[in-house]
């Protein structure tokens, strides 16, 4: 069955991508940064054996925008909260394996994809674990019914998300893989050695 790799895009306009790092960069530079980090990690991660779908949001704006590349699939990310956002691309991507990603960790490489859908060779469920206790990446199997409280009770943009969200899927077979850290602040960015938007 053929793999899928969601990747969660934002339209890169200034104060509605990245607005913590906006608070310490500007607006602008974390808009600009966003859309510039994006286009690498999709040029990057393109690879044969995964499919990737763009999540775009807003909605409208995403599937007509021409940030991103012409050439892959896009599908709205509608409305909800992060949770229900991320449930309704998992179920929407086609039986197979399919993972989960956002735009914002430049960190992550083929090999780190790669070795996320082998562990969902013997595993319902895979993560892939933030040092802030969140995750960077989430994939499900897809040759299981997704359980229907998945992601309900997450206490997101904290260090509870991964322990909530591996609570809601207890009894499940669930494999751990690379931790990666997404960036959210200027400090995130010196971490990832990025530093010519600080100067």
């Amino acid at each position: 069955m053929r793999r899928t790799l969601v990747i969660m895009v934002k339209e890169p306009h200034p104060g509605r991508v990245k607005t913590r790092l906006g608070r310490d960069i500007g607006m602008v530079g974390a808009a600009w940064w966003f859309r510039h980090q994006t286009r690498a990690l999709i040029r990057r991660l393109r690879d044969p054996r995964w499919r990737i779908v763009l999540a775009v949001s807003p909605d409208a704006e995403g599937m007509a925008s021409r940030v991103w590349p012409a050439d892959l699939a896009r599908r709205p990310q509608g409305r909800g909260d992060l949770g229900q956002r991320m449930a309704r691309q998992l179920r929407a991507a086609s039986k197979g394996p399919v993972c989960l990603i956002g735009a914002d960790i430049p960190g992550v490489t083929r090999a780190h994809i790669a070795r996320a859908f082998a562990a969902l060779g013997g595993a319902e469920f895979v993560f892939g674990p933030a040092p802030d206790g969140g995750y960077w990446l989430v994939g499900a199997a897809r040759r299981y019914a997704l359980p229907p409280g998945l992601f309900g009770d997450v206490r997101w943009s904290s260090e509870h998300a991964l322990g909530d969200t591996l609570a809601g899927v207890r009894g499940h077979r669930v494999a751990l893989v690379d931790m990666l850290k997404d960036v959210d602040t200027a400090a995130d960015l010196r971490d990832a050695r990025l530093p010519s938007l600080l100067r």
